[in-house]
Parts: C-alpha cells; sequence; structure tokens
C-alpha cells in the first residue's frame, strides 16, 4: 500500500498527469508486489469502463457542446436578465440564474463555465463590474453543473457505489435549490455593501413574459399528469402536452421555453419512467440537435462535426480517467487500504457527524490535487463501507461527495474551473484564485447544510418514492 500510495502522491507533485500517476503507481506496485496475472489486470481495467451507466457520459459531454453552439446559451442569458437583472447587482444575479438553466442540460462545471459563463463575465465587466467579480460570480455558479441534474459526477458516483442514478438526480434538486439562494443573498449583500445598481430597467412586460414563459414549462407536468387521468396513454400524453408546447413557442416566439424544457424533459421522463437515466443523456442530445437544427436554426454542420470531435477527446480522457482509477482502486483493495482506513476512522470515532467532517476535511483537500471523476472512483470504494456501516444514505454522501469535489475544482494546482475561468477571463491563476475566495462562503454554507440535515437531499427522492 505505501508503493501504491507512496507512488502516485510522489508523481503527481512532480508534475506527472493524474491518470498516468495512478497507471505507474499501480505497475510499480504489481511489480514488486506481484500476484496479480497481466490478463487479471487488463480485465480489471476493462470492467471499469463496461459499463451501461458510462454510456451517459459521452451523450451528457455531446449534449453540453451541442447546447454551447445551438446559441441557446445566449437566450438563456437573456431571460435571466428579464427575470432578475432589475435586481441590485443584476447581472451578477443573472449569472447565477443562468447557470441554474444551464446546469440542467449540461451536467458538468467546466461546460458552465466554459459556455455561459464566457458571455456572463464579458457582460459584467462590459457594465462596469470589476472583473475579479465577475470571475468569482461564474466561479460559484459554475458548481451548480453537477448538483443540478443531469449530472456526470452522479453517474459516475452511482456507478460505483451500485446506487440508482435517477434517486441522484432526484436528491440534487434540492441542494440545487438551496445553493441558488445562498448565492442570490451573497450577491445581494455584496451589492449593497458595494453600492451596485440594477443593470436593467423594471419593466413588468419584460419580468411577465418571463414568468409567463417559466408557467408554460411548468404546465406540461401538469398537463400529462391531467391528460392521463383522463385515460389517454403515458406516451400519448407525453407527446401531445409537447406539442402543445411547441405549438405555442412557435406562435408566441418565446426565448427560452424550449431551453427551459431541457431539465423539465429529462427528470420528467426519468420519474415516468418514459427513460433510464442513461438513456436520458441520448435523450438530451436529441432535444438539442432538435433546438440547434431545427428550432432556432443556429447549428451549422461544421460546428456540429467540431462539437462531436471535442466530445471525443473529452470523453476519451475521462474514459481513461475511469480506467486507470479502477485498477489503482482495485488494488487499493487487494492491498487492504480500505480495510486500514475502516479501522483507522473507528479507532477515531464511531459517530457518524465526526466521520462526515473527516470526509468533508478529506474531499476538499483531495479536490484540490485529484480530477473529480478519478477522485470518485478511487475513493468510493474506501469510504461506502464505511458509510453503510455508520447508517448514512448512499445518495446523501454521494450529494456530499461531489458537492467538496466541485469545491475542488476552484482551487490550485488541479482546478479546472479555475484554471477555464483564469483563460476566459485573461487573469493570472493567482488573480483568479483571490476572485473566488469570497464566493467560497456561500459553497461552504451549502455544504454544512447539506453534510448535517439528510433531508434537504432525501426529501424529494423519498416523496417520489425512490429512497428509504
Amino acid at each position: 500500500m505505501t508503493i501504491l500510495l507512496g507512488g502516485f502522491i510522489f508523481l503527481m507533485i512532480v508534475g506527472v498527469p493524474v491518470a498516468m500517476s495512478m497507471v505507474l503507481a499501480s505497475l510499480a506496485y504489481l511489480l514488486v508486489h506481484g500476484g496479480a496475472p497481466d490478463v487479471i489486470v487488463a480485465q480489471r481495467m476493462i470492467a471499469g469502463v463496461e459499463s451501461f451507466p458510462l454510456l451517459a457520459v459521452p451523450f451528457f459531454i455531446m449534449a453540453g457542446n451541442l447546447m454551447n453552439i445551438a446559441g441557446v446559451t445566449g437566450r438563456i442569458y437573456a431571460f435571466a436578465v428579464d427575470l432578475v437583472g432589475w435586481m441590485r447587482g443584476g447581472l451578477a444575479q443573472v449569472n447565477i440564474i443562468g447557470s441554474v438553466i444551464f446546469s440542467g442540460m449540461s451536467g458538468t462545471a467546466i461546460a458552465d463555465a466554459a459556455g455561459i459563463g464566457t458571455i456572463e463575465i464579458k457582460a459584467m465587466k462590459d457594465h462596469g463590474y470589476p472583473i475579479e467579480v465577475a470571475v468569482g460570480v461564474t466561479a460559484a455558479s459554475a458548481t451548480l453543473g453537477p448538483i443540478i441534474p443531469p449530472s456526470l459526477p452522479f453517474v459516475i458516483y452511482g456507478m460505483m457505489a451500485n446506487v440508482s442514478i435517477g434517486s441522484l438526480f432526484l436528491g440534487g434538486v434540492v441542494p440545487g435549490v438551496l445553493m441558488t439562494i445562498f448565492m442570490m443573498v451573497t450577491v445581494a449583500v455584496f451589492a449593497r455593501l458595494k453600492g451596485w445598481g440594477s443593470d436593467a430597467e423594471f419593466n413588468w412586460r419584460r419580468i411577465a413574459a418571463a414568468c409567463v414563459e417559466i408557467a408554460v414549462v411548468l404546465s406540461y407536468p401538469v398537463a400529462v399528469f391531467v391528460l392521463e387521468k383522463m385515460g389517454m396513454s403515458q406516451n400519448g400524453a407525453i407527446f401531445l402536452a409537447l406539442g402543445v408546447v411547441l405549438a405555442l413557442d412557435y406562435i408566441f416566439k418565446f426565448s427560452a421555453v424550449m431551453a427551459l424544457m431541457t431539465p423539465v424533459i429529462l427528470i420528467g421522463g426519468m420519474t415516468l419512467g418514459w427513460f433510464t437515466p442513461t438513456e436520458a443523456a441520448v435523450a438530451a442530445v436529441m432535444w438539442s440537435l432538435f433546438l440547434g437544427l431545427v428550432r432556432y436554426r443556429s447549428m451549422t454542420m461544421q460546428a456540429l462535426a467540431k462539437a462531436s470531435f471535442d466530445t471525443i477527446e473529452t470523453t476519451a480522457s475521462v474514459l481513461f480517467i475511469v480506467t486507470a482509477a479502477s485498477i489503482f482502486a482495485w488494488l487499493l483493495t487487494v492491498s487492504q487500504a480500505a480495510t486500514a482506513m475502516s479501522n483507522l476512522i473507528f479507532s477515531i470515532t464511531d459517530n457518524k457527524y465526526v466521520f462526515l467532517i473527516l470526509v468533508n476535511l478529506l474531499m476538499l483537500f483531495v479536490g484540490c490535487f485529484l480530477d473529480t471523476i478519478a477522485a470518485i472512483t478511487i475513493l468510493v470504494p474506501i469510504l461506502l463501507p464505511i458509510v453503510l456501516k455508520l447508517g448514512i444514505d448512499p445518495i446523501h454522501f454521494g450529494l456530499i461527495m461531489t458537492l467538496n469535489l466541485m469545491i475542488g475544482l476552484l482551487h490550485p494546482p488541479l482546478g479546472m474551473v479555475l484554471f477555464v475561468l483564469s483563460r476566459v477571463a485573461n487573469l493570472s491563476v493567482e488573480r483568479t484564485t483571490m476572485a473566488i475566495l469570497p464566493w467560497l462562503v456561500p459553497l461552504f454554507a451549502a455544504l454544512f447544510a447539506i453534510t448535517f440535515i439528510p433531508e434537504i437531499t432525501l426529501w424529494l427522492p423519498r416523496m417520489m418514492g425512490v429512497a428509504r
């Protein structure tokens, strides 16, 4: 175990990429200790990616890329301006609301930061906000991407922990709303302290139009329910209600109804049992193609090809990390690391709340160094047995782990959101880091609440009958 973990940490320190560090440390362990034929190693690595839920990964990545090139981000931004731009610190509030909506389509913090975050930072800078403020609020709101469903980290965690991905998606809804409220309150406080004004005229007509769009979207699941009660088949009700929404959108030329429909279709489809979470990823791609090629007609074949190649590149890197982490995690299990960790934890405490505090500290530290997918793949097999022994719900633990790792994306040395925003805003990593620090307050407040109040996570899955 010393060779495995020590070699991995040493390679990380000297700058070897995460996946290669895991592979080389695993090879070093096998060379020293032996005991595992080459074919077993190959089988374990293949088994790491031979999973039906992992099929969701390329499709969710593809959906996020397609949304970025289909002009959807601009429409989301315009809708958010109409809805909350009149508030003090308006564009900072727009930043948060835009991320909430985009989170329901992309499933990743990086897609959020690189997509709608680019528009938001430029707009805030043009309206006189300090660039550090624009970067800070964009970084904080980008963490909503993997919390509000759909979510790539939830897919990986669900596969590793053998937990329903649909339950994890439902579990992320209320925590996502809580995080949104905390961030909006933080913006309101900064706006009052720093004298920020509104960035859009208070216009009842524009606000009413935005509220009408929300009402149209929310009426969709209600209409499906009513039509089913009237005796129509589920599929018939779904398609009829969707046809009505499409007709209204075509007649009234709504700015963002079709974009807002994305999370409703995905979550509603999974809740109604129309498709699995993995199939929901395919539905997200099909809906993105419909918006880009048919509804908005803003997607060119050249842009579509570029999105496809970007998806292939990102998927290959994610699956390589999963493959490397699979053999690494297996060797940690074989070397009794899980047992040693369990014994260490229980020698310190058998109180689940003390354990959760220790896990939070561990995850915040790990998130600064490890890629999110690698961290989940390595740590879940080690920590999950302890979680189950202490009676912690694995859905609740999945939210805690994911949020901690999302906060880790905002820190050096390997925080990907940090580097993306540094490049987008043309700031040094040091200035970007300092810009993000004040906006960690609402994130830590949300983390504290989610950690110690399990019902925030479990209420909706229990109400829908998918959790104990």
